[in-house]
C-alpha cells in the first residue's frame, strides 16, 4: 500500500504575496531564450553525445534563432571542455550568440571555466550553489550564514578572474534547489551576491531560480518569483531568469505564471529533454505564444526536419502526442472532428480569411512544416465521411457529392475496421478507384454518338458480358439521359439518375474532368460510379456506367 503519510509540503511562501500577475491573461512578448540541451538535456541522456552530435546539435540550435546556449560544464568533463574549444577555436560561435558554461562555486573549477571560454566572442559565466533547506542539513551540514559565504566567496573570485582574463563576460547566479529554499533567505543570498557584482544597467547580471525539483502548484513558484522581482536590488541591472524543471509535470505552467510575474528569461531544451522528468519544453513555451500572435523570436518553421535531427543525435523519442511537433497531434481520427476540420478549411477557402480559426486545430500544421492530407485527416474505423472526403479533395481532388462521400465513408470505415488498422491516404485512394472509378465490368460503353432531334438521340455499342456486342439508342433530355435510356434497352435494367454532378481535375483547356452519378434502381437501392475523361461527356458516361456495374 502507498504510505501518503511521509510527505508534506516541501516548498515555502514568499513572505509577502501581491498577485498582481493574476491580473494579466497573457504574454506580451517572448522572452530571452537559453537552451541548455547541450548540458542539461546531453547529461541526462543514456548515452551522451558525441561531439560531432554536439555541434551539429549546436549549430540546429544556432539556425533556429537561440542567442544564448549553454555548452557544457567545461571544468568538471574533459569532453565538455574539448566541445566549447572545438567551438571557440573552429570559429564557430557566430557573434551574435552567447555560450554560456556552468561552474559551482569552488575556487579551481571557476580558474579553469575561465580558462574554457578563452576566445569566445562572448560568455555566460554561470555559478551556483544549493541553498535549500534539504541541502544545507543533509548534504553540507552548513548553517545559512555558510552557505551564503560560498555564494559570495564564488561571486568574489568570478568578479576577479573577470577582471585579470580579457574577454566579454556576463554573469549568472543560480541559488540552486530555489523552490526548496525559504524566499527570504533565497532574496538575502542573491543580494548579497549582487552587492559584489554591482551590475549596472548597461552590464546587466543574471540572477536565475531553479525549479531545481518541482514542488508546488505553478501560482506558488509565481508568487515566489514576484516576490523575488519586487525586492532584489539593482532590479535595473537584473536580468530575472527561470530554469524549470518538470516533477510535477507543470514545468510549462510554471514558466508561463513566472513570465507573468516578472522573470525577463527562460532556460530549458528541446522537447523537456533532461534529468528525471525534464526541463521545460522550449517549443512548447515558443509555440504557445505563436499561437496568441506573439512572435517568439524563434524558427520551428520546419518542426519535421528539427525531429528527425534531435531523435537522430540524442536516441530519444519525440512522443506522438506532445505539443506541436508529435506525429499525431494535428491527427483527427474521429468522425466529427474531422467534418468539423473539413467544413472549416473550406470556410476559410470561400472567405479568403488570413486569421486561423479552424476547429480542433490550433495552429496552421503548414507553419511548422507538417501537411492537411497526412496530418490532419487521419482514416480509420472511426473516421467519417466529412474527413474521408475532404483527404480525398484535398490530395487527390475528387470532390464527392455528400451522398456518394457518406457511402464512400462507410466502406472505407469498413475496410478499416476489418483490417485493424490505419489507412494511408494513397490507401484511402485506392479505395476510390477501386469501388467506383472507370468500371467496364459485366458492361461497357465504348461508343456513343448524338443527334440533337426532339430533345437528344443518342445511338451507343455497348459491351455485354461473354463478349457480347449490342447497339442501342433512345431520347432523352440531355446526353447522359439518351445514354442512360439507350442501355436500359440494351441490359432491360430498371435503373434512373438520381445524381450528377462534375468538376475539372486540374485547371486547364486539357485536363482531366471528374464525374460522378448516383442511380437508384427499381427496389430502391443507390449504386454510385465515378468517371474521368479529358472529355466531360465521356466522364459522365464512364460514370454512369460505373454505377450500373456496382449494381
Amino acid at each position: 500500500m502507498m504510505d501518503v503519510t511521509k510527505y508534506q509540503i516541501g516548498y515555502y511562501n514568499p513572505p509577502k504575496t501581491e498577485y498582481r500577475w493574476v491580473h494579466k491573461d497573457h504574454i506580451e512578448k517572448a522572452p530571452t531564450w537559453c537552451s541548455v540541451d547541450l548540458r542539461d538535456g546531453n547529461q541526462s541522456l543514456i548515452v551522451p553525445m558525441s561531439l560531432d552530435e554536439k555541434l551539429e546539435f549546436f549549430q540546429l540550435l544556432v539556425k533556429i534563432g537561440f542567442k544564448e546556449i549553454e555548452v557544457g560544464f567545461p571544468a568538471a568533463s574533459e569532453t565538455e571542455y574539448e566541445f566549447l574549444r572545438t567551438l571557440i577555436e573552429n570559429n564557430m560561435i557566430p557573434e551574435d550568440v552567447t555560450v554560456q558554461v556552468l561552474t559551482q562555486c569552488r575556487d579551481h573549477i571557476i580558474r579553469k571555466t575561465f580558462e574554457a571560454v578563452q576566445g569566445a566572442p562572448s560568455a555566460v559565466i554561470h555559478f551556483y550553489n544549493s541553498t535549500s533547506v534539504a541541502q544545507r542539513e543533509q548534504v553540507f551540514k552548513k548553517s545559512k550564514e555558510e552557505i551564503k559565504k560560498i555564494a559570495t566567496d564564488g561571486a568574489a573570485l568570478v568578479k576577479q578572474l573577470a577582471a585579470e582574463y580579457p574577454g566579454n563576460f556576463q554573469f549568472e547566479y543560480s541559488p540552486e534547489s530555489f523552490t526548496g529554499t525559504e524566499p527570504e533567505y533565497a532574496l538575502e543570498v542573491c543580494n548579497a551576491v549582487l552587492d559584489i557584482m554591482q551590475p549596472t544597467p548597461d552590464k546587466p547580471m543574471i540572477i536565475n531560480l531553479p525549479v531545481t525539483v518541482a514542488m508546488s502548484m505553478s501560482h506558488i513558484y509565481a508568487n515566489q518569483i514576484e516576490y523575488m522581482s519586487d525586492n532584489l536590488k539593482y532590479r535595473d541591472s537584473v536580468v530575472l531568469s527561470l530554469h524549470p524543471h518538470n516533477d510535477r509535470g507543470c514545468g510549462v505552467a510554471d514558466t508561463e505564471l513566472a513570465l507573468l510575474a516578472g522573470a525577463d528569461r527562460v532556460e530549458g531544451t528541446l522537447f523537456g529533454n533532461g534529468e528525471r522528468t525534464g526541463n521545460v519544453d522550449l517549443i512548447t513555451l515558443a509555440m504557445n505564444l505563436y499561437t496568441h500572435g506573439v512572435d517568439p523570436k524563434l524558427d520551428f518553421s520546419d518542426m519535421p526536419a528539427i525531429v528527425e535531427l534531435y531523435e537522430r543525435v540524442t536516441r530519444m523519442h519525440v512522443y506522438e502526442r506532445t505539443p506541436y511537433a508529435g506525429a499525431l497531434v494535428f491527427a483527427a481520427f474521429s468522425g466529427s472532428h474531422q467534418d468539423a476540420i473539413a467544413k472549416g478549411m473550406n470556410w476559410r477557402k470561400e472567405k479568403n480569411l488570413h486569421q486561423w480559426n479552424v476547429p480542433y486545430i490550433p495552429i496552421d500544421p503548414t507553419d511548422i512544416g507538417r501537411t492537411y492530407d497526412g496530418d490532419v485527416i487521419r482514416i480509420n474505423s472511426q473516421s467519417g465521411k466529412g474527413g474521408i472526403g475532404f483527404l480525398l479533395q484535398q490530395k487527390f481532388g475528387y470532390d464527392l457529392p455528400p451522398k456518394m462521400r457518406e457511402h464512400f465513408g462507410y466502406t472505407v470505415k469498413s475496410i478499416s475496421d476489418h483490417a485493424h488498422k490505419e489507412l494511408s491516404p494513397d490507401e484511402v485512394a485506392q479505395v476510390f478507384y477501386d469501388t467506383y472509378l472507370n468500371k467496364c465490368n459485366p458492361v461497357d460503353i465504348p461508343d456513343a454518338h448524338f443527334i440533337q432531334k426532339n430533345g437528344i438521340f443518342a445511338a451507343i455499342t455497348v459491351a455485354m458480358p461473354d463478349g457480347i456486342t449490342k447497339e442501342a439508342s433512345a431520347q432523352g433530355n440531355g446526353r447522359l439521359d439518351a445514354v442512360c435510356n439507350a442501355l436500359k434497352a440494351a441490359t432491360g435494367q430498371d435503373f434512373t439518375i438520381e445524381t450528377y454532378s462534375e468538376h475539372s481535375l486540374q485547371h486547364g483547356s486539357t485536363s482531366e474532368a471528374a464525374a460522378y452519378v448516383g442511380l437508384r434502381w427499381g427496389d430502391g437501392t443507390v449504386t454510385w460510379g465515378a468517371g474521368t475523361d479529358t472529355d466531360i461527356i465521356r466522364a459522365g458516361i464512364k460514370a454512369m456506367v460505373s454505377a450500373a456495374n456496382n449494381k
